[in-house]
């Protein structure tokens, strides 16, 4: 253990100081402590980074020794040992195979590889039981650190282009690290695990191959991606491959398509068409939020789609928001009929932007007119249609869109007011919730950044305001230091959906700024002008989204007074149609979508077609029906049926088609 001469103090958690020989390693450390700890050691924390086991420390520090007990530093090094593993085993299967990175990623990696051939998922099969062989021989790893003309060298001569790039990246005067996990090196950063036996050879699998252009440049080579997964053991990843396999089943999208509620195409990315299923949801959860907000005291507004870029200059997203914003250019001398629309006369064109969200065009309506601090609070809401350019890899579905509408809204109040205001919205988003089936939610209190505008004085009392109200409404909080907006702190409100997925939907956030940049005033009780607060509010965020969650976490069964179509009325033979078409009528004028399936086909196909379009409700009626005027009631994911009166059916289901908020 002897290293020379001089010394170094390590600090171990518990505060008890010890000297060791300086460059002693982690895991000599850890040998010196316990020859048991020392067995069970896979890395260490020294001065805040994570550290390899045989690195060497040379001079004073804190350190904290791991084991597999440790689960984050656990799951990086089986994730990050994985991704090597698997690149070892590609390359001793197909030895002209080129690899790039292989990063480490929430639930696994990926690793990047340069092949002529396509992977296909029998070569996964073969992958995984190369793996399998390499964790089985226990093989060392070990590093070593290179000057930069040597490990150039060692790259061009095994012909790897991709590595050689990857080191001319690396800054001067870093250190560029070679890791050897049995034969076959890779240059890596680390951490590691002393040897390949360490990996779970049960916990892992592939998840399948994808295209991606090497740095994200298109102008670069297509690689191939092979994704996996890995844990602490078999247990966890057959927890997550559930989890998965319950997700596939939720998948928006591909319920989208069974209930016929929207679809997605290339000329138009990132943008919804709605199909009248789809609109009926989002309408009604949009009639849903213009009651609640009514109710709780806010005024509803419109403002334009297409703003000039005078406005967002002033507010100053041009400069900050620019790359996310669509640009529309219009030259104002064209006669609207004749022009060719191609040809613009420079001088006459205005440069307008499609709005990316609706803060600058609700101070323009608050500043209509002189405000008295009499009329604030001011409650301004908006369902308003933003665009905002997403990169094509980020759209999903309906969740990550470039078109929008939120349930937008802005308090423009004074300071005093702030606490009260942001307890009543926080009553009022649980109210909203959990009406729509989240009682549950978490809010997370982003404090101010090191980069921010105003006094400190303000900062602390604005800060102290919002907390007040989180404790003045009884509810608990995560706080996240640093993470508020530079202009003021903000609340970000948490669901949990039914399979564990947690979703920002919620939003509350304080902000001076915008008020003075666009010049908001008001008069107060000394007869001086005065600057508003302006409070951004959305409860659900955008209603795409939020549709979207809906859809997933029901599974497509949504609650019958959101669900598009409620009842389908299925005749089992023809003679029943007159009755049926009165049963429909009775049931749409009580206010419940029905319709009739009056098909000459059997009952049964009519069952299963419509439980796949997620229909809540199936009445079916033959000849008993008919004769006695009753409905047999086949309710979605039940087997059994109910026979009732049709008086009685239609009560029960107009009283279940009725919103929550009107019960």
């Amino acid at each position: 253990m002897v290293k020379g001469g001089s010394s170094v103090t390590l600090t171990f958690p518990d505060g008890n100081a010890r000297e060791f020989p300086a460059g002693i390693t982690p895991g000599e450390v850890a040998q010196a402590i316990s020859t048991s700890l020392g067995k069970k050691a896979i890395s260490a924390t020294v001065n805040g980074a994570h550290w390899d086991l045989a690195w060497p420390i040379e001079g004073d520090a804190e350190i904290a020794i791991h084991t597999m007990q440790d689960d984050e530093q656990a799951l990086e090094l089986i994730r990050h040992d994985f991704a090597h593993v698997m690149a070892r085993a590609v390359q001793e299967i197909w030895p002209d195979t080129k690899v790039t990175i292989g990063p480490v990623t929430e639930k696994g990696w990926f690793y990047d590889f340069d092949r002529a051939e396509p992977f296909t998922p029998e070569d996964l099969g073969r992958i995984e039981a190369k793996i399998k062989e390499i964790v089985a021989a226990r093989d060392p790893v070990t590093t070593e650190i290179w000057d930069r003309d040597r490990a150039i060298a060692h790259y061009k001569e095994r012909n790897e282009p991709f590595k050689v790039e990857l080191i001319d990246r690396i800054p001067e005067g870093a250190p560029i690290r070679m890791y050897w996990h049995g034969d076959w090196q890779d240059l890596c950063r680390g951490p590691h695990f002393q040897h390949t036996g360490q990996l779970p050879a049960d916990a892992f699998k592939l998840m399948g191959v994808s295209g991606a252009y090497w740095f994200g440049d298109t102008s670069r080579p297509m690689l191939q991606r092979i994704q996996g997964v890995a844990f602490k053991n078999r247990q966890d990843l057959k927890a997550h491959l559930t989890f998965l396999e319950e997700a596939a089943k939720r998948d928006h999208r591909k319920l989208g398509r069974e209930m016929d509620l929207f679809h997605m195409q290339e000329e138009a990315p990132g943008q919804v068409f709605w199909h009248p299923n789809g609109w009926t949801i989002y309408t009604q959860l949009q009639d849903y939020m213009r009651r609640k907000q009514r109710a709780g005291g806010y005024r509803e507004i419109n403002t334009p789609q297409v703003v000039d870029r005078k406005l967002w200059e002033a507010s100053g997203h041009w400069e900050k928001y620019q790359h996310h914003m669509f640009i529309v250019e219009v030259d104002e001398s064209r006669d609207g009929e004749n022009d060719d629309a191609a040809v613009k006369d420079k001088a006459q064109t205005r440069i307008n932007a499609l709005k990316p969200m609706n803060c600058p065009c609700h101070v323009q309506v608050y500043n209509q007119g002189l405000k008295s601090y009499r009329d604030l609070p001011l409650r301004l809401a908006e369902f308003g249609s933003c665009a905002r350019f997403e990169p094509s890899g980020a759209l999903h579905g309906i969740m990550r869109v470039r078109g929008f509408t939120q349930d937008d809204a802005h308090i423009f109040c004074t300071e005093d007011q702030i606490q009260e205001e942001c307890a009543r919205f926080i009553d009022f988003l649980a109210g909203v919730y959990r009406e729509l089936g989240f009682p549950d939610f978490e809010i997370r209190f982003a404090t101010r950044p090191e980069k921010r505008v105003g006094t400190e004085e303000s900062w602390d009392y604005v800060e102290n305001a919002l907390e007040n109200a989180i404790k003045a409404v009884g509810r608990d909080y995560v706080l996240e230091p640093g993470d508020g907006a530079f202009y003021g702190p903000k609340l970000d409100f948490y669901l949990t959906d039914a399979i564990g997925r947690v979703w920002q939907c919620g939003t509350f956030q304080v902000d001076p700024n915008l008020p003075e940049r666009l010049d908001a005033t008001y008069i107060g009780a000394d007869g001086e002008k005065h600057r508003p607060f302006m409070l951004h509010r959305a409860a659900l965020g955008s209603f795409e989204r939020f549709v979207g969650i809906l859809i997933e976490e029901h599974s497509g069964k949504l609650p019958f007074w959101l669900a598009p179509r409620q009842v389908v009325v299925a005749s089992i033979v023809s003679e029943a149609d007159d009755y049926i078409r009165e049963i429909v009528a009775e049931l749409q004028k009580a206010g419940v979508r029905a319709e009739a399936d009056l098909r000459n086909e059997k009952i049964n196909y009519k069952v299963r077609e419509h439980s796949v379009g997620k229909v809540p409700v199936i009445l079916a009626i033959g000849h008993r029906e008919v004769a006695d005027r009753t409905v047999t009631v086949r309710r979605l994911g039940e087997k059994a049926t109910d026979v009732t009166s049709l008086e009685e059916a239609v009560s029960t289901l107009a009283r279940e088609a009725t919103p929550p908020d009107l019960l």
